[in-house]
Order: structure tokens, then C-alpha cells, then sequence
């Protein structure tokens, strides 16, 4: 990275070295503790960065705002073109990455993802294709700023709750509940869900169609889930948008007048997170808590 030494002091470190879609939940809890510690024990650090491939670099970056508690920057950044590819922007991406590391100006704005020239939010950032350059994008909300030649740009914040202002400590925890995510499509088999359910899942993130509808036997197979004591998590799969609070009926993913008071206690409205991201919430809302108002609130805080 030629000119780093313009604006960081760098140092290295490996965590591993594997695909991003190869690493395991119990390794994200292992690097979102390493963060942490190396906050905690070298004052001097300004910020993190994190390189990550591009397959599963958003939902890394989300679990990193929930669970790194520091007010410093931290950046997760990938590159979308191998280092033997003509026009390799690895290192261009890294030296960005490590220049909004190191701004007064990125302090306090969560977990930050930076390609391609652009400075996007964790919770809203989402990989829109699967081989250009200009793939991670927040759709609806737009970019949080620029990393330009002269210097680093912001042009709006986030206000979500994140990273030091979070409430999920991972210090202690010692491995992830298991959650699955199960699209809805035309005449989709609820057995799907069942299998989830029986297979030992916590929750169940429904992407769901459109505004919450469901398809096929989906409904029954939700049913079933909840008798069982599984949270369920209405998304959407079209890529934007929010849940609105009350959403639901038979076709809709939500509970009807026949879903018990007990059973109906167990649904939650995903608000405007992709369903991956919801995923990733839910996993870390169930490490404190099994009470729906309560887990309901981290979504609408979160």
C-alpha cells in the first residue's frame, strides 16, 4: 500500500485465513473478542480493520457493530477482483479502509464498510452483485460518505443503536444459538420449517414476500415452529423495506385470530433488516433474553 504512511501507522495481525463463507460462528465470536481486547489493552490503537471476502462480509460486519463495544472506528473491507486479475483494487481498498480507520471523523459511526471508493453503514450495507466493483450498496438510505483523493467525507450518520451503545457482551458468551433463515417462494413446503424446528433452531427467520406473505404451507409449517417454543422473525426478501409492526394473517407470516396468546408471544417483526441480518440479531438477542417484548425492542432499537 504505497502512502499508508500518510495517514496510519499500521501493524498487522492474522486472525485466519479462509473464505469468508468457510468461517464458523464460533470464530466470529472469537474475533469479535479479539477486537474487544485489543481496544481494551492498547489505548494507543485508533482503529481496526478487518479484511474479510466479499460473500459474507456484510454479515460479519453486522455481527462486528452488535459485539465490538468501542467508540473507535472499525472497517471491514474486501475486494471483489483476486490479486492475479487485471485491475486488482485490494490494495486500493485497504489503504481506504485503513484512511477511515484513522479519521477523528468515523468515530462513533459503528462498523464501517469500505469498497470501491464509499463508506457504507453496517446494518444497511448488502452485496447487490455478485461481480462488480460497485456490489456493496445500502439501498433506500444511500452511502454514509466518500473516501476522496483530498480527504474523508461524511454526509450523514447512523442512529441505530451499535458498537459501544450496544448491549450484547460477547465476553462471556460461548457459543451462538442456532437460527435459520427459510425463503418464501410460490407453493413453498412448510416442511422446511418443521425441519428447522426439529433440527434444534431457536429461531426462524422467515424472508418473507413482499410486505410478510407466505406461500404454500408455510403458515402451518410457522405453527408448528411456535408450538414447539421457536421465535419467529418476519423479513423481507426484496432486497428493502420495512416490516411494519401488526403485520400478518394466514398468508402473511403474522398470527391470526386462531394463533395462541402463548404461541403469538413468539412472533417478531423484523423492521427494515435484511434477513441475514436479522439472523445475526436474533442469535445475539437470544444469548440474554427469551422474552418477546424484550427481543422486539432490541429489533426496533438495533
Amino acid at each position: 500500500m504505497p502512502g499508508i504512511e500518510r495517514y496510519a501507522r499500521a501493524e498487522f495481525e492474522q486472525f485466519t485465513n479462509l473464505a469468508s463463507s468457510e468461517l464458523t460462528l464460533d470464530q466470529w465470536l472469537a474475533l469479535a473478542k479479539r477486537l474487544n481486547e485489543l481496544f481494551r489493552t492498547d489505548p494507543e490503537i485508533a482503529g481496526l480493520v478487518v479484511t474479510s471476502g466479499t460473500d459474507t462480509l456484510e454479515e460479519l460486519a453486522y455481527f462486528l457493530n452488535l459485539t465490538v463495544r468501542s467508540e473507535k472506528p472499525v472497517v471491514v473491507v474486501g475486494s471483489m477482483r483476486n490479486p492475479s486479475t487485471l485491475g486488482y483494487e485490494g490494495a486500493a481498498n485497504l489503504l481506504e479502509g485503513f484512511r477511515v480507520a484513522a479519521s477523528p471523523s468515523a468515530k462513533s459511526k459503528g462498523v464501517l464498510v469500505v469498497l470501491n471508493d464509499e463508506i457504507n453503514a453496517a446494518r444497511e450495507a448488502t452485496k447487490t452483485d455478485a461481480v462488480r466493483l460497485e456490489t456493496f450498496q445500502t439501498r433506500g438510505y444511500g452511502v454514509l460518505g466518500f473516501v476522496d483523493a483530498d480527504r474523508v467525507v461524511f454526509y450523514r450518520d447512523v442512529l441505530k443503536r451499535h458498537t459501544a451503545k450496544s448491549e450484547f457482551d460477547v465476553m462471556t458468551v460461548a457459543k451462538l444459538p442456532r437460527v435459520d433463515v427459510v425463503m418464501v417462494y410460490q407453493g413453498a413446503d412448510g416442511d422446511l420449517i418443521k425441519a428447522a424446528a426439529d433440527a434444534g433452531a431457536q429461531g426462524i427467520v422467515i424472508a418473507a414476500a413482499g410486505a410478510g406473505a407466505t406461500s404454500g404451507t408455510q403458515p402451518a409449517g410457522i405453527e408448528y415452529a411456535l408450538k414447539k417454543g421457536i421465535f419467529v422473525v418476519t423479513t423481507t426478501r426484496t432486497g428493502s423495506g420495512r416490516i411494519a409492526a401488526g403485520r400478518g394473517g394466514r398468508g402473511r407470516g403474522g398470527a391470526d385470530a386462531s394463533t395462541p396468546p402463548e404461541e403469538q408471544r413468539r412472533r417478531i417483526t423484523g423492521e427494515d433488516l435484511a434477513p441475514v441480518k436479522a439472523r445475526v440479531l436474533l442469535m445475539l438477542a437470544l444469548t440474554r433474553t427469551k422474552d418477546l417484548a424484550e427481543i422486539q425492542r432490541m429489533f426496533t432499537e438495533y
